[in-house]
């Protein structure tokens, strides 16, 4: 056989059949089916939690930004809630635990960052712990920043460039001071930042995305400061629209216009802080720290031109600003506001009579021969209702009194105004002691003041509390230590008036009424005053 048929037989020979495998076991391996109760509104996440209502989401963080109650505090706090994401096979990291637990991790490394710009954080919650549902891979609580969404901050129309540069300064501020300690705050997306109500910009909501980096969140400063003044996102379009905020038109080289072209009135350093801020190239600016300095410059310079008429900005200035446009028109006048202020005018005019008639009245008073006892301080009939002044004796009004007692214990302090209304039904008393003074203490007192210096004639006591022993005493002042104090008389009270003279005293401005002993016997000693009326001698 030539080598020619040698080849052709064996070609024709048929190819060896394969050998079969042996056949893979079937996979027994039971499949984990996750439960995935939906986490909503009325949550209650770590048994304190309530979830109220959602305020928008992160989904390149897999995360969601919720109102929620804190109900051991009773109060609002934000709350970011990292979500499981529906498994997928194909991801090495298919439910999202791995991303979730790094976002956890950073958030326990920022727990003592604190700054006006960035809400402070509360308590974190990381995935398993007690109260937290399944579906949550981990949560962290914030501050509630209380007043508007950036969206809201911007519905009712542009913002004055000043007023925007003031709002982002704090939020610059926060990140600079935040990459100085190696973190970063997440400003970069539009429904992480709310506005206080004071007017500052704030990171409302934390835990940001995984790969976030510093340089983030300076594009996020410059996008916040861009939506402030066109109420346009500049940054990623999904965002923009689930924020219900627009994207601005873009250039060639696919960077957002500058805000100076979508609006008029646009200082050129805000217009150059945004497009560096958001440039991809390499002139852009790369550290919140230069951000900050660039807007802290553009309100200082604002504060320092204050009094020169701003620019035309096409926003309309606010009723309270200083400079108005020249044709702003005045609002509408009330038709009746005329009528009105007549009524008004006459009215001040006819108290203004009285006031004048009524001072006259009593100027003439102090000029005529009194023919009446003088009115006691507290009620018109004082003088008929307390006996004891016989004629020629004015008994002397506008008297103020205090309990006095150095111990510090002071008997009834807030009944001591009874002993000198004019009325004797009502009364002061002292405690119930079950001892005599001075064994618990050495006195106590009454210590009167009048609006000057009184010449007294005498005064009279009410009361119903006989045996009662009283000093009368003259101080240099209503805080006088009693032995500072003049003694100038002593007397025991009968039940009824007691009328004490002090015919013989000098003017005094306080006068002390010291009771140094107590009516009453056994455990049971008090002294009730139902009216003290002081008099000075008559002309």
């Amino acid at each position: 056989m030539s080598r020619s048929e040698e080849i052709a037989d064996t070609a024709a020979e048929p190819a060896p059949a394969p050998i079969p495998s042996p056949a893979e076991p079937p996979d027994d391996r039971p499949r984990v089916v996750r439960s995935m109760v939906g986490t909503g509104p009325g949550t209650v996440l770590a048994g304190r939690y309530r979830l109220v209502a959602r305020v928008g989401s992160d989904l390149s963080a897999g995360a969601e930004f919720w109102r929620a109650e804190d109900t051991v505090l009773q109060r609002d706090v934000g709350m970011t809630v990292l979500r499981r994401r529906p498994a997928d096979e194909s991801d090495s990291d298919p439910e999202g635990t791995a991303r979730a637990a790094e976002m956890i991790v950073r958030a326990l490394r920022a727990g003592g960052f604190e700054h006006a710009g960035c809400a402070r954080l509360l308590d974190v919650l990381a995935a398993g712990s007690p109260g937290v549902p399944e579906d949550v891979l981990g949560a962290a609580v914030t501050e509630w920043v209380a007043d508007l969404s950036l969206t809201e901050a911007v519905a009712d129309g542009l913002l004055k460039p000043p007023r925007a540069a003031r709002m982002v300064q704090s939020l610059a501020a926060a990140a600079e001071e935040a990459h100085g300690r190696g973190l970063v705050l997440g400003t970069d997306h539009p429904q992480r930042i709310r506005v206080a109500e004071d007017g500052r910009a704030q990171v409302a909501f934390v835990l940001p995305r995984p790969g976030t980096r510093p340089e983030d969140d300076v594009r996020g400063l410059g996008a916040v400061l861009y939506t402030l003044l066109t109420s346009r996102w500049p940054l990623s379009g999904s965002d923009a629209a689930r924020a219900g905020l627009p994207s601005p038109q873009r250039d060639g080289d696919g960077a957002p216009v500058p805000p100076s072209s979508l609006r008029p009135g646009v200082p050129v350093e805000l217009d150059a802080i945004c497009t560096a801020a958001l440039s991809p190239g390499a002139d852009r600016v790369h550290t919140a720290a230069a951000v900050h300095r660039m807007i802290a410059d553009v309100v200082a310079e604002e504060d320092r031109a204050a009094l020169f008429p701003p620019q035309h900005d096409g926003v309309t200035a606010a009723p309270d600003d200083v400079w108005q446009a020249k044709t702003r028109r005045p609002p509408p006048r009330d038709p009746r506001s005329r009528r009105k202020l007549a009524i008004g005018v006459g009215v001040l005019a006819a108290l203004v009579l009285g006031v004048l008639g009524y001072l006259g009245v009593q100027v003439g008073a102090m000029f005529r021969e009194p023919t009446a006892p003088a009115i006691v301080v507290g009620g018109s009939n004082a003088a008929s209702a307390v006996p004891g002044g016989p004629a020629g004796n004015v008994a002397i009004g506008g008297v103020s009194v205090e309990v006095y007692d150095k111990t510090g214990d002071r008997d009834n302090a807030d009944e001591v105004d009874r002993a000198v209304d004019g009325d004797p039904a009502t009364t002061w008393s002292t405690y119930t002691y079950k001892q005599q003074l001075p064994a618990l203490k050495p006195g106590v007192g009454l210590m009167a003041s009048f609006v000057g210096a009184e010449q007294l004639s005498q005064l009279a006591i009410s009361s119903p509390s006989a045996g009662t022993v009283v000093e009368i005493r003259s101080a240099p002042s209503a805080d006088a230590d009693l032995d500072d104090t003049t003694l100038l008389t002593r007397e025991t009270l009968r039940s009824g008036t007691t009328t004490i003279s002090l015919a013989d005293s000098q003017p005094v401005q306080h006068l002390l009424i010291w009771i140094t002993t107590l009516s009453g016997s056994g455990d049971a000693h008090v002294s009730q005053i139902d009216e003290v009326v002081f008099y000075r001698a008559g002309d």
